[in-house]
């Protein structure tokens, strides 16, 4: 038998455990090859489809539970800390808030299948309150949908494998190889994309101490609040004269945002990841003065700069 082959068969279900694990917890190890990779072998009987199932169910509960508690306890903190761990999650902060805020704990079921989402999804529920047993029964669900895809998806590609002897015994000469690749592949795919976006909004940021400098100064600037209501739960403060806006009424009402002045947007995320999408979104409307906040909220809170208690003011409806 081929090593790589016989590596799996003896050591196949704790080869996924724990990867799965680990991926669960915020490694970067795209989990997608192990899935496909452990339903091709299925075919052949080499792992068992319900053993696979039951393991990547039993990987992914306990760190799903680890980030549940976590969120709950910790709240918007352990976000952020996800935010600089992960290559993709601060991307889906705001989509996470959104799905959790309107679909409850059905977002669970799909969370998974969406890159970023799945790492956010369990301290997002935690964070919201939901009960632990109605995030362990979507959760339970939306991880057996996820796993049963890929797994039923390697399953059947194992199967044609099968009928083609030929084929089967190039695969498995260069099982190693083939699955390197792919994985390393995913993970340049991902940095990439990170250090491109980067690239993007670096020179467009303004810092704290700038912001700081400009508002003392007395120099009419526009901030605008960006975060998400369920981000107001652990700290309701805002920066002095912001104006509360979700991201798409941003986009939506553009044409009452002032010309004349600098516009800044925060969020929370240390990555400024919603506020810099914005950005850059209405500067390809033609509002060239809008700039996202270095460290968002979050930095400029811990330079102890000022912070409103009042509520943040809202841009009249348009008529």
């Amino acid at each position: 038998m081929i090593p790589i082959l016989s590596f799996f068969v003896h050591y196949g279900y704790w080869v996924l455990f724990v990867w799965i694990l680990v991926e669960q917890l915020g490694l970067p190890l795209p989990s997608t090859p192990v899935l496909l990779t452990a339903g091709t072998l299925s075919a052949t009987h080499m792992l068992g489809l319900g053993g696979i199932l039951i393991t990547v169910l039993a990987s992914s509960l306990i760190a799903d539970s680890v980030w549940f508690t976590l969120g709950r306890q910790y709240g918007d903190t352990v976000t952020k800390w996800i935010c600089k761990l992960s290559l993709e999650a601060s991307a889906c902060v705001r989509r996470a808030e959104d799905m959790i805020a309107t679909r409850g704990a059905g977002a669970l079921v799909i969370a998974k299948f969406i890159p970023g989402l799945n790492l956010m999804a369990a301290p997002m529920a935690g964070q919201s309150r939901m009960e632990y047993r109605t995030f362990l029964l979507y959760d339970t669900a939306g991880t057996l949908l996820w796993g049963t895809t890929f797994v039923l998806a390697g399953r059947f590609f194992g199967d044609a494998l099968r009928r083609n002897q030929s084929a089967l015994n190039w695969v498995s000469r260069f099982a190693l190889v083939a699955f390197v690749i792919v994985v390393v592949a995913l993970l340049v795919g991902r940095i990439w994309r990170q250090q491109a976006f980067l690239r993007k909004i670096r020179s467009m940021r303004v810092a704290p101490q700038d912001l700081k400098k400009m508002m003392d100064s007395g120099e009419d600037v526009f901030i605008v609040d960006l975060r998400h209501p369920l981000d107001f739960l652990p700290d309701p403060r805002l920066l002095p004269g912001a104006v509360r806006l979700q991201p798409n009424e941003v986009v939506l009402r553009s044409a009452e945002l002032p010309r004349d002045r600098d516009i800044i947007v925060y969020c929370t995320c240390p990555n400024e990841e919603a506020s810099a999408k914005v950005a850059l979104t209405m500067r390809r409307l033609g509002i060239e003065r809008i700039r996202p906040l270095r460290g968002g909220f979050q930095e400029w809170k811990q330079l102890g700069y000022p912070l409103s208690d009042a509520r943040a003011q809202v841009l009249p409806s348009a008529s």
